[in-house]
Order: structure tokens, then C-alpha cells, then sequence
């Protein structure tokens, strides 16, 4: 059976707004303005697992950007990073001094990828030192943190981005495109997974209320949230949410297994599983005219993809190489926010009444957006 899509049939479909990173240069109005501007500088806050094994390694192969600077409150990292990428001593900061990155000229963005509680502060924090911010998921601990955030980055003037990596990689920009142009008719019902079995320290800030501000919801369950989402082309109007655990011992503090139910202004439904305890990590839509499913659908790579048409076929390249120049892009060419801090707020929202239908026994909780609230234009 032929593929359904390949990469150079997508490249030539796909539209300005779903196009990736690698597309920009070849933009018209990017080609008009002549002379490519420089790279933009990134600043890393957080060198842990993330920044260290994915973020830093796909700087090295962006076009529009590249690792400028490290945030950092473990010395000994700061030799390491530095020898390894080649960063000056006057680009390398901790968390108290860090507001003398404002005086750097070589940073342009601030990637804030701290645990959750610190989200806020040092997302506010860059953007009053003038410095475009990408923020990692979730957004805040809650939607009053949200706020704040996005009310920073409009008083400075500077762009907000989330971390939501899977917006510029060409499985799911497909999934966008299908719902788009009703590829299978409309969609009836979508069945998302995103989870993983947690056997790391009982001790892990994942596992800390205060610093994670929950469990697996927050975590994995952004992206089953997400998928719904996109594979809908809409926002829910209303969620009921289940709540379960096998091991109370390891998840003391937070939850390990939720699911959802969602329904959409059209009358399409879905559900969603998300856990610290279970292996799963799929999205299925159902459609009136066939259907179309990502399995795996929200790891690095690889992913995979196939239709009641046939398999979905892409090059596989780094999902954060393309993230990070799609928000470089945005800056240097104004092209369309894949990932806008609305969009990280409206997935808070949800998470919030997801937690609170939770704890009214699985009560159904309404949900009220405008049509495009969260969505990148």
C-alpha cells in the first residue's frame, strides 16, 4: 500500500502556519527582506535531564538559533557545560544573579526548564529583563501563575512561547491538517494516551506537590490533553475526570492514574488516560469516513502514524531542533506562534477542572473558551 503522506507532499500542502522551522528561509517575505538577520541566542535555565540530553543537543543543529548562555545552581555543571559548548564565563549565571542577563546582548530567549513551581518566577523574571521566553509544561501551577506570565511578556514587549515541541513536528502538524480539511469527514470520537511507569526515586520533585504542583495530569497528561485538542480541531465545553491509584505508598503525594472525558461544541467526544504507573502513549480519532492514529504519539522519536487510508511517512528530526526554530522564526520573521502562552493557560484551565471534578466524585465541569482561544492562527 502507497503511503498516504510523505514528507514532500506534506512540504508542498502544508500551509504557512503548520510549516516547520526548516521552511522559514524559504518564506518570500523572508526572502525579501534580503539579508538573513543573525541567530538568536538561547539561555538554558535548568541543566537537568531535558536540557541536558535534548535541548542542548538540538542547538547544535538549529538555523535560527543557538545555546548562548546556561542558568544553572550546581557549580560543577558550570565547567562541564562550558568546556562542552564552548560558553564564555560571562554567559553563565545561577538563580541569584540571573537578572544580569538583561545586560547580555547575546540572549534573546530565555528557556525556562525548571520544575513547575519555578515556572512562573523565572519566566516574569526574564521577561522583565527584556528577553523573549520559552516555558516549558506545564505553565504555571495554576492559571493565576498563567496570568502573570503572559501580563509580564506583554508589559516588556517580549514573545511567549510554551514548550510544546509536538506542534512542529509533521505527524502531528498531519493530524492538524486532516481535521483541517475534514480528510475523513468530521471528527466523532478521539481516544488519547500519554503515560509511563515511574519507578525512579520515591523522592523525585515530580513526586512533590510544591514543586510539581501535581501528578501525572500535569506531567504526561498535558499531552493527552493537547491531542484532544488538536485532533478535534476545537476546545472542549465541559470535562468529567476519574481519579485512581495502585500504589498509594510510592504516589504519597500526587496523583498516578486520571481519566477524562471531554465534549466538544460540535458533539465530538473523547477520552483520555493519563498515568505514572501505566506505559501508554497513543492518540486514535475516529471519524465518519475512516480514521487516523499516532502510536507512538508524543515521544521524541521515533513516532509513527497511519490512517484508514494508509501508513503516514516523515523524516525523523529532532522535535526540539524544530520547536526552538519555529520560535526563532516567529521572532525574526513574524511567523505564526505554533505554541502561544494562551495556549499553555487554557491547558491549566483544564487541568484545574479536570482536579476539581475529581473532587466532587466525577461531577461534570463546564468549560467555556472562544473558538480560537489557545490555538496557534
Amino acid at each position: 500500500m502507497k503511503n498516504l503522506i510523505t514528507r514532500r507532499k506534506f512540504g508542498k500542502t502544508a500551509s504557512m502556519g503548520l510549516a516547520g522551522g526548516a521552511m522559514v528561509a524559504n518564506l518570500p517575505f523572508a526572502c525579501a527582506m534580503g539579508e538573513q538577520k543573525k541567530k538568536l541566542g538561547i539561555a538554558l535555565v535548568g541543566l537537568g535531564g531535558y536540557s541536558t540530553y535534548q535541548l542542548a543537543p538540538a542547538l547544535q543543529n538549529t538555523q535560527h538559533c543557538y545555546l548562548a548562555a546556561i542558568v544553572t545552581g550546581t557549580p560543577a555543571k558550570e565547567k562541564t557545560w562550558s568546556q562542552k559548548y564552548g560558553i564564555p564565563q560571562k554567559s553563565i549565571y545561577n538563580y541569584q544573579n540571573f537578572d544580569g542577563i538583561k545586560d547580555n546582548p547575546d540572549v534573546d530567549i530565555v528557556y525556562v526548564v525548571l520544575p513547575n513551581s519555578m515556572h512562573a518566577e523565572f519566566s516574569i523574571r526574564a521577561a522583565k529583563a527584556g528577553k523573549h521566553v520559552i516555558c516549558e509544561k506545564p505553565m504555571a501551577m495554576n492559571v493565576a501563575e498563567c496570568d502573570e506570565i503572559i501580563n509580564a511578556c506583554k508589559a516588556s514587549g517580549v514573545k511567549l512561547g510554551m514548550g510544546y515541541r509536538l506542534h512542529s513536528e509533521p505527524f502531528t502538524q498531519a493530524v492538524k491538517r486532516f481535521v483541517r480539511e475534514k480528510t475523513f469527514g468530521d471528527v466523532i470520537h478521539v481516544s488519547s494516551d500519554a503515560a509511563y511507569r515511574s519507578m525512579g526515586s520515591p523522592g523525585q520533585w515530580r513526586l512533590n506537590r510544591k514543586l510539581s504542583g501535581g501528578g501525572a495530569l500535569v506531567n504526561m497528561g498535558v499531552y493527552a490533553i493537547q491531542s484532544s485538542i488538536y485532533a478535534t480541531g476545537e476546545n472542549p465545553i465541559s470535562v468529567s475526570a476519574q481519579e485512581f491509584s495502585t500504589r498509594p505508598e510510592y504516589f504519597k503525594d500526587t496523583d498516578e492514574t486520571i481519566t477524562a472525558q471531554f465534549e466538544f461544541p460540535s458533539g465530538a467526544t473523547a477520552t483520555m488516560m493519563t498515568s505514572h504507573n501505566i506505559r501508554a502513549n497513543r492518540l486514535h480519532a475516529s471519524c465518519e469516513n475512516g480514521w487516523f492514529e499516532l502510536d507512538p504519539a508524543s515521544t521524541y522519536i521515533p513516532l509513527a502514524g497511519r490512517t484508514s487510508k494508509g501508513p503516514l511517512d516523515f523524516e525523523q528530526v529532532s522535535q526540539q531542533q524544530l520547536q526552538m526554530d519555529d520560535f526563532a522564526s516567529h521572532i525574526l520573521y513574524e511567523t505564526p506562534n505554533l505554541a502561544p502562552g494562551e495556549m499553555g493557560k487554557r491547558d491549566m484551565i483544564i487541568v484545574e477542572a479536570i482536579y476539581k471534578s475529581i473532587a466532587q466524585g466525577g461531577k461534570r465541569q463546564e468549560l467555556e473558551f472562544s473558538n480560537s482561544y489557545g490555538f496557534s492562527k
